[in-house]
This record gives structure tokens, sequence and C-alpha cells, in this order.
């Protein structure tokens, strides 16, 4: 099973395939490719939160109407009236929330569309600021942060373009002005969209409690969409999965549920508590739940470990055959970047070169501590141990309550020789969550044991 980070990781993913109709993207830890050519066989990564609910804010009331709906009556609007720039952008915003809420990127292909026309014509705000919202989900970090950082300029109370700017900030690994953007956006609004933007950045600089209390106010904030408010709650579920705490977790997984029944990520995660507690034919029932509503390849990663572990190779084989299939598509289509893909192949041990290959094209996108991670993971699972150090270390400078980022430390610790160093590291993933990757906690535990067998 994997990581995440915003990872995806035991109970969150990183990043996600969906495996629709068309071809495959990569997001969250997306590998940028033109809008265009997106279509529904699309990775979804794990954006900064709330990066897409930008697109059409938040408040704390539910909606009355759902996106489909919108989507609706908002053509109906533009087709009356195609000259109207308000209708085209309300229009735009729909189908990017659409794309949140399924991973059909043919969704944004039309709001990137409606965008370019409408800012042809007019350098509307709301169209910039969708329009910001397209680059940071096209992983396209360098450009968000200029056009967000052009909006600040020129309306510096704008509090959803500092949040844009800080959310590419903190992707290019950016993280003193990521904070700084973000605290901003506190100042000038605290609400949902401030409080889970620091609540993350808190959390993975090594405050995990501030982050917790953040995201719980949130979780309180609520928003417009009730996918959103779910969002929110995966978030804090995952921070008290990866700090030990599984019932709270777990609550925080079945309230998404209950407020998003198509919250794939919180059937997911329920997954991965039910796996770190041994309940494998559980653990298998949840991610194929998530697995139904949203394909992401980090749960035909997650399946795969399962299946293997019960022993029902067949259906591991078949996990593996559709993971093949992402990677030969994001070939087809020139995606060489995607973490999520790199730690799968990684951790099953096989089809290393690639695994190196897609972690190396997404550091040239971003270098966040998941990304380091990520390469760290797949230089030593090369034996390229030395620079797999080096990667590592900095996935680590943040001090991030990541236990993952850890066991990656202690094994790649091990094998340059540095044995102290590596039973530290081994120890502290353990102490952070002893279930945090049921397949690869048993080799921490294994390994500590015979570090300690061997040193008698």
């Amino acid at each position: 099973m994997l990581d995440g980070p915003l990872a995806g990781h035991g109970p969150a993913p990183q990043s996600g395939l969906a495996l629709k109709a068309g071809r495959l993207v990569e997001i969250g830890v997306i590998a940028p490719a033109p809008i265009a050519n997106r279509r529904r066989l699309g990775l979804l990564p794990k954006l900064p939160f709330s990066a897409l609910l930008l697109a059409l804010g938040a408040c704390a009331q539910a909606p009355t109407i759902t996106t489909d709906q919108q989507i609706t009556l908002y053509q109906s609007w533009v087709a009356k009236d195609p000259s109207s720039i308000s209708n085209r952008t309300l229009l735009a915003g729909a189908f990017i929330q659409k794309t949140r809420e399924t991973t059909d990127f043919g969704y944004l292909d039309r709001a990137s569309k409606i965008l370019a026309g409408v800012l042809s014509e007019h350098q509307d705000y709301e169209a910039l600021r969708l329009r910001n919202v397209v680059e940071l989900t096209l992983h396209h970090f360098s450009n968000a942060a200029e056009y967000a950082r052009a909006m600040t300029v020129r309306w510096p109370g704008d509090v959803q373009s500092w949040g844009t700017l800080g959310d590419a900030q903190l992707e290019m690994g950016q993280y003193q002005a990521a904070r700084d953007a973000f605290a901003k956006m506190l100042e000038l609004k605290p609400g949902l969209m401030s409080y889970n933007r620091m609540g993350f950045f808190r959390f993975i600089t090594g405050d995990p409690e501030s982050g917790i209390q953040l995201m719980k106010k949130a979780v309180d904030a609520a928003a417009k969409y009730p996918e959103n408010k779910a969002w929110c709650l995966v978030e804090l579920g995952n921070m008290y999965f990866k700090t030990g705490r599984w019932l709270q977790a777990e609550e925080a997984y079945n309230q998404a549920i209950a407020t998003f029944p198509s919250s794939h990520a919180a059937f997911a995660a329920l997954g991965a508590i039910a796996a770190a507690r041994g309940n494998l034919p559980d653990a298998i029932e949840k991610y194929k739940r998530a697995q139904s509503i949203t394909p992401l390849v980090q749960y035909a990663g997650a399946l795969y470990d399962l299946y293997i572990a019960v022993g029902k190779n067949s259906e591991a084989a078949q996990q593996a055959d559709l993971i093949d299939l992402v990677t030969k598509l994001e070939g087809v289509a020139n995606q060489k970047a995607n973490r999520t893909i790199s730690l799968i192949y990684a951790n099953q041990n096989r089809n290393l070169p690639e695994s190196l290959k897609f972690a190396q094209a997404d550091f040239d996108i971003r270098q966040d501590v998941y990304t380091y991670d990520a390469l760290a993971w797949a230089l030593y699972k090369n034996q390229r141990f030395e620079e797999a150090s080096r990667a590592s270390a900095e996935a680590l400078k943040l001090g991030a309550p990541e236990a993952l980022f850890y066991y990656h430390a202690g094994m790649i610790a091990n094998a340059v020789g540095n044995t102290d160093a590596a039973g530290k590291h081994l120890e502290k993933a353990l102490e952070l969550n002893a279930g945090f990757d049921f397949r690869q906690s048993a080799i921490a535990r294994d390994t500590l044991k015979k570090m300690q067998l061997d040193s008698k």
C-alpha cells in the first residue's frame, strides 16, 4: 500500500489514477500535460487540500442543488446569452467542481476552453482565478505561482489568490514563502480555505497537534459542497492515522462518508485502518469499494499487496495488470512524472528502472518533501544508496510526522551501514504509527529484529 502526503499513503493517496474511458493523467502527483489531451483515464493528484475548493469558494451552508444541476442550469444561461462573462465563468467553475468529484478530466478540458475564451475578450477576475486553479491542477506550479502573485499585487485583499500562491509554492518546496502566503490568508479571512492550508503546513513542518486543531476548524467551517467538507474530514483522519490515533481517524472517515457517500478516499482510508488491525478481508472490501467509485492507481497497489497476503494470486495479478496498463498509457501520452506509480513499483520490487524514472521526472516538476521521499525510495530500490541517503535527508528536514519517511530512511541507513541511524529511524516510524502500511511496517519490524540479533 502507498503512503501519501497529501500523498496517499495508507489512508490517503498521494496522487491517483482514474481508470475511466480515455487516457491517464497524473495530477496530484500529477504529471503536467496539455489540458486538451487529458481525458477520463486520468490520475488524480492529491492537491494541496483545497486547491480546487478555490473554484467555487466555501461557506458554511449546504448546496441547494447538485453540481450536475448547476451545470445544466448554467448551460441554459449560456445558451440564452453566450456573451455573458459571468454565466460562462459560473459554468467553468461548476465543471471544475465536477472534475473534483469524478476525476473526469473531460470537465477540466471544458472549463479550460471556456476560460480561454473569456480571457481572450476581457481580463475578468473570476476567469483569472479559475485559470489559476486549472494551472495548479495540471501541476504547472510555476505558472500558477506567477499568475497568483500578479493577482495579489492587483488585488492584495484577495484571499483565494494568496491561497493559490501558497499551494504552488508548497508543491515546489518553497516552504517559508508558502507559510507567508497562508498566514496572509488567515489574516485576511480565517475560514475553511485558510484553516486547512495552514493546518497542513503545520502538520508537515513537525507540529501535528497544531495541524489537527486547524483542520478541525476547517471541518467546523464546513463548505458549500458536501464533497469539500468530506475532503477536509479525510485530511483530518489522515493526520490522526499518521500519528497512530486509529479510533479518531476511523470516526473522521466515517463522518466523511456520511457527509459525502461517494468519498472514495474515505473508504480507502478505512481499508488502511482495517489492514493495520490485521483484518485483511475487511481491508480488501473497503479498497474494492473505493476502487469501484474512482479507480485510483494507489488502490490497485493496495489491493495487490492485500491479495498477495491472503493468497489470492490471480486477483493480485489483475491489479498488477491495471498498474502496468497505467504505466503504458502514461508512456504513450509522454507522461513521465508520477511519484505514486514510482512508490508502487518500488514497494512491489518490480519495474525498478521505471520506478526511478517516474520519481526523477516528478522531481523535475516539484521538490517538496514527498517527492524527495519517493525519489529516495526509488534510488534505494535501484541500489543507489548514497544518492538515496541524500534524498531521504531532504525528506526528513521538516520533521513531518510521516512514518513512511522514517521507514525509508531507516532502510536506506541500514543499506549504507549506519545501523545506529537505521534503528532510530525504524523505531520512529513504528512509534508514529505501528500500522502505517501493513506490509512495509512488517518489514520494518523484521529488520529491527534482525539488526538486534546481529548486534549481539
